[in-house]
């Protein structure tokens, strides 16, 4: 329920009727968006805003608005998925219990790639971004959607155009999501594809079909089963491992020994999406653990905060976390039930 107790009054400038139309959507529908996720009461009259609610919520609404009028300036239609972005940069999703104070200034690093360039809307995607720029070694941890491929992408991109590397290398182990596909046809990179779409969808955005496709052929891009990289030293090279929640334990530590001079790696992963084998541990899983203090090393997790998907996807994601919440709870009581019985 919406608290009136504190109201903002904002005028936007210049008064605009066509910018001010784009700013609202058809029907206000814009408005509406920014009223459900804020909890905010949004009036308006030609250009004055009012807004009505908790303090913290009329400066992210009062931000969020500002920074769309200048948005329309250059943008003549804005679009959900727009004023959804705009709302993961400033205000977080409040997940259960936490009220996040808005980022409302937010110094985010712009990564720029031939195609386009790239800003993380989170201050969570700021921080893995930064971490990767700092880092030899770094951890994306968190569920699907939040962007840690595709920002880890834009940086091996971006590293690349600038000479910073000599080659990416695009690693995933083959494991398949809960489903028998059976033998997969053609040469190793055909077989390895249909695991790599999301990184190759990512390198077309921002590179370009042709370019990909010639950078393949002159192996600056390579892609590689991560059973391929036993052996290898990787020097000079920006070294992505996708869904790493799927390596096994000498795996990771395989990969990570990998490292060479002048590398980058970056290792992302969703541990409540592990496909392993029943009794097998998950590599990422263990190494949170083993080299959390480790100098050099950077961990970015990512909440359902940090989705930047349909705003749905926030919601699915965070019933699973209170499901899974509720379970392991329901477990722990069980378990101590056991033990009181077994005492007594």
């Amino acid at each position: 329920m919406i608290s009136e107790n504190h109201s903002h009054s904002l005028e936007l400038q210049p008064d605009n009727p066509q910018r001010l139309a784009n700013l609202c959507g058809r029907l206000n529908e814009h408005i509406r968006q920014l009223e459900d996720r804020l909890e905010l009461k949004i009036t308006n009259r030609g250009n004055v805003f009012q807004l009505h609610g908790q303090p913290t919520a009329i400066r992210a609404g009062t931000t969020i608005l500002y920074n769309l009028y200048k948005v329309t300036e250059q943008e003549p239609n804005l679009t959900p998925d727009l004023i959804h972005l705009a709302l993961a940069e400033v205000a977080p999703h409040r997940s259960a219990g936490n009220e996040p104070e808005p980022d409302l200034n937010p110094e985010h690093y712009v990564l720029r790639t031939p195609k386009c360039s790239i800003k993380p809307r989170t201050p969570h995607q700021n921080l893995y971004v930064q971490s990767i720029l700092k880092h030899d070694i770094n951890f994306g941890i968190g569920p699907a959607g939040t962007g840690k491929t595709y920002l880890a992408v834009a940086c091996a991109v971006e590293a690349l155009m600038n000479d910073q590397v000599a080659r990416i290398l695009l690693v995933r182990p083959a494991v398949e999501a809960g489903e028998k596909l059976g033998f997969l046809p053609g040469d190793l990179s055909q077989k390895v594809d249909p695991y790599l779409r999301p990184l190759y969808d990512a390198l077309y955005e921002m590179l370009g079909f042709e370019r990909v496709a010639k950078l393949i052929e002159r192996q600056v891009i390579e892609i590689a089963p991560l059973a391929y990289m036993r052996g290898r030293t990787l020097n000079n090279s920006f070294i992505i491992l996708d869904e790493s929640q799927n390596t096994t334990t000498t795996q990771m530590k395989m990969f990570l020994t990998r490292i060479g001079f002048g590398s980058t790696a970056v290792i992302t992963g969703d541990v409540t999406q592990i496909d392993l084998p029943k009794g097998t541990r998950s590599g990422l899983v263990q190494v949170t653990t083993v080299l959390k203090n480790v100098k050099g090393i950077s961990f970015t997790w990512f909440n359902s905060g940090d989705v930047v998907r349909h705003p749905i996807v926030q919601r699915i994601v965070e019933a699973y976390e209170e499901f899974d919440k509720h379970n392991i709870s329901a477990l722990n009581n069980q378990d101590k039930e056991r033990l009181h019985e077994r005492d007594n």
